[in-house]
């Protein structure tokens, strides 16, 4: 080759290269762009702070493993787990035949934070029973010295939290029903109790719990997992059919939040992170449930005190926290922290 020829093909390999960069930083400003500009942009300074990417946004993904039961599993985390620490970890559970990469702008904003985030495949998870193995399984990792084992030694399995949406809502709190390890739930879109009636039985009951905490959210729009109990249907007889009943039937033993979303419906938080013409039910995209969600698992599991002070609950004196003083975005809040 000559050196005419040699420095052709450099200048055309450097020109490609730096297309190649212009075109990942033009995709992260857009994509900046589109979260600043979003719906249910969040107006209080906590929501704002854990709306945001976390100070691990280098997140490694791996799908599809063996986690030991009959479904696989999809793996999101800091590739960094060298951080003078131990990761905690969430299990997340699908809604009724959906998967991990239906959620993945969320998981992956979540994993962000620090977490390490184990994904049934299970398209139903409402049992909490494949969440509880894949929890399992990492503890597992947790202690297998395999050099090839990324995982041995950087997890805190004593720190161990699920979330869901839909049916997966419903599998998050009976996970933590199921094994004490799981010390906090965030269930997306809890489905009425009517969903289960002569069908698959995967809703749950709230007063099942007896410790830990659950932060309970849905979409005004969503008339599958709705903020009031209808009249014609009390509790009392026919069981939980909004996100009200269940809040209330959860023992004061348990901590309990609870708060409807304004303008989402029932599949938003699979917006990748809008709403794609595949997403059924779908308003806004997954942008309001990435701030106060992820303020919860970070104050639970992180034992982030400026996150707590989203939530402690409105008292005689006037003291609340912020998610009831958001107007724009968040309505029918509830809470018996302190």
């Amino acid at each position: 080759m000559t050196k005419n020829l040699r420095k052709g093909v450099g200048a055309k390999m450097q020109n490609s290269v730096l297309v190649a960069l212009l075109a990942v930083v033009a995709v992260s400003i857009a994509d900046a762009s589109q979260l600043s500009k979003s719906p249910n942009y969040p107006t209080g300074e906590i929501e704002s702070s854990y709306y945001k990417q976390g100070p691990w946004p280098d997140v490694c993904e791996v799908k599809g493993v063996n986690c030991g039961d009959t479904y696989r599993c999809d793996l999101y985390y800091p590739r960094n787990l060298d951080a003078g620490f131990q990761r905690p970890v969430l299990t997340w559970g699908n809604g009724a035949l959906a998967k991990p990469d239906d959620y993945e702008f969320f998981l992956k904003h979540m994993a962000s934070w620090g977490f390490v985030i184990i994904a049934t495949e299970d398209k139903m998870t409402g049992t909490g029973q494949t969440m509880v193995h894949a929890v399992e399984f990492l503890k597992e990792k947790n202690d297998d010295p395999d050099p090839a084992n990324v995982f041995y030694h950087k997890l805190d399995l004593g720190r161990v939290g699920s979330f869901g949406h839909s049916e997966g809502a419903s599998g998050a709190i009976n996970a933590m029903i199921r094994s004490p390890v799981v010390k906090t739930a965030v269930a997306i879109e809890l489905p009425a109790g009517r969903a289960c009636w002569g069908f698959y039985p995967f809703c749950t009951r709230t007063s099942k719990l007896t410790s830990g905490s659950i932060f309970l959210i849905d979409g005004s729009a969503d008339a599958i997992s709705p903020p009031f109990q209808p009249s014609w249907l009390p509790a009392f007889i026919f069981g939980p059919q909004s996100i009200e009943a269940y809040y209330e039937e959860a023992p004061n033993t348990v901590e309990k939040v609870k708060a409807t979303l304004i303008g989402p419906d029932h599949n938003d938080v699979q917006g990748q992170p809008c709403c794609s013409k595949n997403t059924r039910k779908c308003v806004n995209g997954v942008f309001g449930y990435l701030g106060y969600p992820t303020a919860w698992m970070v104050y639970r599991l992180q034992g982030d005190i400026k996150a707590k002070a989203a939530f402690v609950r409105r008292t005689e004196h006037g003291r609340a926290g912020e998610i009831f003083s958001q107007p724009a975005n968040w309505e029918y809040v509830a809470s018996n922290l302190d």
